[in-house]
């Protein structure tokens, strides 16, 4: 039997590895089940309700973003105060913050069900290629897609939430057999639902809230019984200054997940004006190839954040330093060989989505080879915005958040295809995350001292 490892050990590369693989899996197999929906709907419903759900889901991801705030946020209060030694406090935080996202999962899903159709007219007013009927239906698709993920979205919220309380948990495995669970249940109702029954977007959005249902529910009944973990459910109190506090520094994570969902908006605008309905079903393919590959750096960061924030709270200025210099090397191995990865297989992958329409399948190809160039940047870029949530200095993750998934994003795309026309799209992401990196390197040095990592 493994031995269990614990936040407070010294972390060789193995043992940090077989920490954070289960958080890396457990994103990978998110990202997966994430882009099942788009797989189902593109080979069985066509091209318009491909194109419905890629529009709107940067909608329903706003909204669902403040679940992702929350955890991260919480997590980086629960793990310091496990390193101070008061398990006690620890754990009504970790309860008040539960019970306020389910709170607040609420609140949004009915504000989110009410503004959907507004919002999915704007959005659709940028294909100006399309007829009226066209358009009506595109809306359509977009209204009854949300409403549906909609009514899920508090439990949507909390499965974020819970990801990372899992590896403050001591309990990374645990959380990856939830995930792969609600991602099974996903897939096998895709089948059922849209491939069997033939139920198009209605059925892929059933399939979806359904097993979002399942990846909220379970964590709650391990959660609330008596186990073995650092963490369980209880009595709390509402306690609005530490509540306030893990807000402000969960804003990276919130701000990273709007400022995406908005930039999404903004790419696919630019993409009806310069190539239509087939440059956002284009965007949408390199979107889910791009999760893939994406998630290995947020479930190392996840993985390694509670570790930080735990030698944080102890003091421990050597283990900070061991974590930092460790996860600068793996990410800048992992960022070259996933570049690789994508460049290459860019056409079998592109093929799951793209099995017939040759014209749009060369252009996700030449697409995905140009996008795929940020990942040679991104790990780090992600790594450096958790690992200052995780030191509570949610003022500095927020800027590198800020700058990385939406300042340097919007002028990028408003400006480069002005010169490179549509690839200036796909390549806008990459210089953005080229910029973010010299804004990274400085701010870690920048706070060398403080913090003693260096």
């Amino acid at each position: 039997m493994t031995e269990r490892i614990r936040l407070s050990d010294h972390f060789t590369y193995k043992k940090l590895f077989q920490f954070v693989l289960p958080s890396i899996v457990m994103m990978v197999f998110i990202s997966i089940y994430g882009i099942v929906d788009g797989f189902f709907v593109s080979n069985f419903a066509g091209e318009m309700p491909f194109a419905a759900l890629n529009l709107i889901y940067p909608f329903i991801m706003i909204l669902g973003a403040v679940g992702f705030m929350l955890g991260t946020g919480g997590n980086a209060a629960v793990s310091k105060l496990l390193g101070e030694g008061d398990g006690k406090m620890a754990n009504r935080v970790f309860s008040m913050l539960i019970y306020a996202t389910l709170i607040i999962g609420g609140v949004l899903a009915l504000i989110g069900i009410l503004f959907v159709r507004p919002i999915a007219e704007l959005l659709a007013s940028a294909e100006k290629n399309l007829s009226e009927s066209e358009r009506a239906q595109l809306i359509e698709y977009c209204v009854i897609y949300a409403r549906i993920i909609l009514s899920a979205l508090p439990m949507f919220m909390i499965q974020n939430a819970f990801q990372g309380f899992f590896v403050t948990a001591e309990k990374p495995r645990l959380g990856l057999y939830v995930t792969i669970g609600a991602g099974v249940t996903n897939i096998l109702l895709d089948l059922l639902f849209v491939a069997g029954f033939q139920g198009g977007l209605v059925g892929a959005a059933i399939a979806t809230a359904l097993s979002q249902c399942i990846g909220g529910a379970l964590p709650l009944f391990y959660f609330f019984r008596k186990n073995d973990s650092l963490l369980r459910l209880g009595k709390t109190k509402f306690q609005g200054k530490i509540f306030l506090d893990i807000c402000i520094n969960g804003m990276s994570e919130l701000m990273t997940n709007i400022s995406m969902s908005v930039v999404t908006i903004l790419f696919n605008m630019q993409l009806m004006r310069y190539i239509g309905i087939q440059g956002v079903s284009a965007y949408g393919i390199m979107m889910y190839i791009g999760f893939i590959f994406i998630a290995v750096f947020i479930g190392y960061s996840i993985g390694s954040a509670p570790i930080i924030g735990y030698h944080f709270g102890a003091e421990n200025q050597t283990e900070l330093k061991n974590i930092l210099r460790k996860s600068a090397i793996s990410l800048t191995i992992a960022g070259v060989v996933m570049t690789l990865l994508c460049v290459m297989f860019a056409k079998p992958l592109s093929r799951i989505f793209v099995p017939d329409d040759r014209e749009l399948l060369q252009l996700t190809i030449e697409g995905l080879r140009l996008y795929s160039l940020g990942f040679l940047l991104s790990g780090l870029n992600i790594f450096a915005s958790s690992f200052f949530t995780a030191l509570s200095n949610g003022v500095i993750s927020l800027v590198i958040s800020f700058f990385r998934t939406f300042l340097f994003q919007v002028v990028a795309v408003l400006l480069l295809p002005l010169i490179w026309g549509v690839n200036g799209i796909w390549l806008a992401s990459v210089v953005a995350e080229l910029f973010t990196l010299f804004l990274s390197v400085w701010l870690i040095y920048w706070k060398r001292k403080k913090y003693g990592y260096l």
